[in-house]
């Protein structure tokens, strides 16, 4: 959320974030109606600060006995008291309105950040890793699941319905692996980590920034007034909700969830095996950092280092991208992502993302500390996936397929998968 007082010196820039946003809200209107509100409130105020002092008269009036001139007063009272009424009965509508609208103002977008409509407007910035070439037929994903019985996708649809599946034998242990993996390396770099809860009431996704324009993409339990997170961003941002918070150092969360989204408007070749899924794992890095541009800067760079430092470690290839204004959501200031190398889309698919919020979420969520000079401001907060799987298993698998039906495990990951070197189809005698 932000300022009132700065929406209005910066009208025409906020939207411009909103159009690029492509989030339907019309500045103009909302400054409107807040100077309604503000008038309304200044209205109501004054009619109050007015019947004070006429009920503190009309009991010195009384003490006085002079009856008769506080009856008068009694009178203007009244008066003023139906008076208030049909302000403030004029003011909640307003007053709603411009609260919804203002949930709605997107935050600001960095000047770095690229123009576009969408995902295919997003500026590449660099590519590691040499992208694999075939003298085989190699197989897509969901084929060497089946082959090394790893994947059920028609038990799992079986059970939960459509983009569901099954992970077996070492298809979890894959699953669980590389979710470890990024746990330790994240460790490594000082994070924090943290179980939280999976199931968050609606205020802590609203002051997050995922409502109101993600709701379509959350499972609500209803009845509840509680929904399940697609990502455990909501859970560690709202850790510190309401709270002053010590980012002298930076302060860095990490968690492992299982993670729930509706993936409404998604299909074509998404739709076939593990790349869009209503359940799935994610390794999420959170930080909170001083109320500095330089600063939060550097914590992205850092994060999105963390991501690339772990596909690198699972010997894939990739490219970094600066997401362009019209593939961003409404919270963020500045985003990464990270796109890995899947010879089945014969194309690079989205597996990592990297987000500056900036103060916007810690506005929202109250959440302040104190800035250089010592003063009470809002913490700038920063996410990224360090990991999510299964989808990372579709260029795990992929990448590292062996014309004889074999796939290689990285060095990295081996010792998380009982120092196997690779997986071997059932017929073959042994795992190597």
């Amino acid at each position: 959320m932000l300022e009132m007082k700065w929406i209005r010196a910066h009208a025409e820039e906020v939207q411009a974030a909103a159009d690029g946003k492509k989030i339907k809200i019309n500045i103009r209107t909302l400054l409107e109606r807040d100077e309604e509100r503000r008038a309304l409130l200044q209205e109501s105020e004054e009619g109050r600060r007015l019947r004070n002092t006429l009920s503190a008269d009309i009991g010195r009036l009384m003490q006085a006995g002079n009856r008769e001139e506080a009856d008068g007063l009694r009178a203007q009272v009244k008066q003023i008291n139906e008076e208030l009424e049909h302000v403030e009965a004029k003011l909640a509508p307003v007053q709603e309105e411009v609260t919804k609208l203002q949930w709605l103002v997107p935050n600001i977008v960095s000047p770095d950040t690229p123009k576009g409509m969408s995902d295919e407007d997003n500026l590449e910035l660099r590519r590691v890793g040499e992208v694999p070439t075939f003298e085989y037929n190699n197989k897509d994903h969901v084929e060497l699941g089946e082959l090394h019985d790893l994947i059920d996708i028609p038990r799992g649809v079986k059970i939960g319905g459509t983009r569901s599946y099954v992970l077996k034998g070492a298809g979890l242990l894959l699953h669980r692996a590389v979710q470890q993996l990024a746990l330790d390396l994240l460790l490594k770099h000082g994070f924090t980590p943290m179980e939280v809860p999976l199931m968050v009431r609606e205020d802590a996704l609203v002051n997050t920034g995922f409502f109101p324009t993600g709701r379509d993409q959350v499972y609500e339990l209803e009845g509840e007034n509680k929904w399940l997170v697609g990502t455990s961003e909501v859970p560690l941002v709202s850790y510190y909700a309401d709270e002053i918070v010590d980012v002298k150092e930076p302060v860095k969360l990490a968690a492992v969830s299982t993670c729930f989204r509706s993936e409404v408007g998604s299909g074509g070749r998404d739709v076939r095996g593990l790349y869009r899924v209503h359940q799935f794992a994610k390794v999420e890095q959170v930080i909170l950092c001083a109320p500095d541009a330089e600063e939060s800067e550097r914590m992205l760079q850092e994060i999105t280092g963390h991501a690339e430092e772990l596909l690198q470690l699972l010997e894939l290839p990739y490219r970094v991208v600066a997401v362009c204004t019209g593939d961003m959501s409404q919270k963020t200031y500045k985003q990464y992502d990270i796109e890995t190398w899947m010879p089945s889309r014969d194309a690079y698919g989205e597996t990592h993302s990297s987000s500056n919020l900036h103060d916007f979420q810690a506005r929202r969520s109250n959440i302040r500390c104190l800035d250089a000079e010592g003063k009470l401001a809002y913490c700038h907060t920063l996410n990224n996936t360090a990991v999510a799987s299964p989808r990372i298993l579709i260029p795990l698998l992929e990448n590292h397929q062996q014309e004889d039906g074999s796939i290689r495990i990285p060095v990295a990951l081996r010792p998380y998968m009982g120092g196997a070197e690779s997986l071997i189809l059932p017929e073959q005698d042994e795992v190597k």
